[in-house]
């Protein structure tokens, strides 16, 4: 089994090419505009209802034709979501000679990326894999996250975000600043965060978060 380094890529306002038109390629593209990415899709048709609706959006570009290797060129990464194991493998096979990362929709093993099933709330993202080998049980996992970590999750990043600010200008030591960096995620101020209430003012902020950390 191909064993996977694990990393998150900046893809916002990249060029990325997604083959193929029919389900998969949705999923794909569906994934890469939520990253912010700037979308191309190659297919002679397009098959998924929900990819015209994005095309007539303006929200990705619709090349109808066949792939051909020069349509690789400047783009930060291919998917290959055809269906055709052969297309597929042509495909990624064409990225690796140019040093340019290809998922494979047909065959995990010949692409040089996976991509895992994921959970989005906010930003806040949550993945999974099993390494290509077990696609179900990746996304049975992926359920059990959704229905821990709900739609109320979906503002914490950005609250976290102000709150490691406040930090970093209020508090000059660095023990110190871990020390209240990891109480800013404790369950009582996980708690804090999700509510509607607006976050204290700095000095009441650091003084809440000082009792945190020196309550077991």
């Amino acid at each position: 089994m191909k064993r996977y380094y694990p990393m998150m890529i900046s893809v916002e306002s990249k060029p990325c090419l997604v083959v193929g038109g029919g389900a998969v390629g949705e999923r794909r593209v569906g994934g890469l505009l939520e990253a912010g990415a700037s979308v191309s899709l190659i297919c002679p048709e397009i098959v998924s209802p929900r990819l015209s609706e994005w095309k007539e959006a303006g929200a990705i570009r619709h090349l109808p034709k066949p792939f051909a290797p020069e349509d690789l060129e400047g783009v930060l990464l291919v998917v290959a979501a055809t269906d055709k194991d052969e297309l597929n493998d042509w495909i990624c096979d064409e990225a690796r000679l140019r040093n340019i990362p290809a998922n494979s929709a047909s065959d995990a093993g010949r692409g040089s990326f996976i991509v895992p099933a994921s959970v989005r709330r906010g930003g806040l993202l949550l993945a999974v894999t099993a390494s290509g080998a077990g696609p179900a049980l990746a996304s049975r996992i992926a359920e059990e996250l959704r229905a821990r970590y709900g739609p109320e999750y979906a503002g914490l990043t950005s609250r976290l975000d102000a709150v490691r600010a406040e930090i970093k200008a209020g508090v000059a030591d660095k023990s110190e600043r871990r020390r209240l960096l990891r109480a800013a995620v404790s369950d009582r101020a996980i708690e804090a965060w999700l509510s509607d209430a607006e976050p204290p003012e700095a000095e009441r902020l650091l003084g809440l978060l000082r009792e945190w950390a020196d309550t077991p």
